[in-house]
């Protein structure tokens, strides 16, 4: 299997919302409303998925506070964290159970390169054999440090969310069934969470919601 279309750029982003909008009346309006949609490409690599892990269930300045501590302590890389005890690494603001998933991230010896050329499903299910490591961070990643076109996050609530407002539905649609939804928006899922990423911040905006 191929890796499909990447993304490198806001010409493939733009190709993929007019693709979708052809074919789906609902998300063609949700364009009108958000326009324009944000490229969000990142890195790869190991700094990548450990600022991820940091970044669970804290608040964006927390955990950016603790990252900055982390490459300040030069534990931004596999030899770093390998090399880090217990105290070094709680003297950067990591929990005990972040400690054990950044170890092992280092420690799985991931080849971030090759995840590069191969296919998308690969590349989650790699992922999310580490620990602390979930399907949502996984294709997260393949979206955005690999700029994967055609990958989607069901699981992500602002995602289930949109989705029930800009399609009228009376409840939020669950992982298998967002899942199933996004299956008519191949090849090009990844811009379409783009665009309901969007729409979810103008549609809860505009209903006083907290993004």
């Amino acid at each position: 299997m191929s890796v499909g279309r990447i993304i490198v750029g806001d010409d493939c982003v733009r190709e993929g919302a007019a693709w979708l909008a052809e074919r789906d009346a609902r998300l063609a309006a949700a364009l009108d409303e958000t326009r324009p949609l944000p490229l969000r490409l990142r890195p790869d690599g190991f700094a990548q998925l450990l600022s991820a892990i940091v970044s669970q269930q804290v608040s964006v300045a927390s955990a950016s506070a603790i990252w900055a501590r982390m490459e300040e302590a030069g534990l931004a890389d596999p030899a770093g964290i390998r090399a880090a005890d217990d105290d070094d690494l709680r003297a950067v603001g990591l929990s005990r159970q972040k400690m054990r998933y950044a170890r092992a991230l280092a420690e799985a010896d991931i080849d971030y390169a090759a995840l590069r050329t191969v296919p998308s499903q690969e590349v989650i299910t790699t992922l999310t054999q580490v620990s602390g490591i979930g399907a949502w961070t996984a294709e997260i990643y393949a979206m955005f440090s690999l700029g994967r076109a055609d990958v989607f996050a069901p699981g992500d609530l602002a995602l289930q969310e949109a989705a029930r407002i800009l399609y009228d539905l009376p409840d939020r649609p669950k992982d298998r069934a967002l899942r199933e939804m996004a299956e008519a928006w191949s090849p090009w899922r990844s811009v379409a969470a783009r665009i309901l990423w969007a729409y979810y911040r103008v549609a809860t905006s505009n209903k006083g919601i907290s993004d």
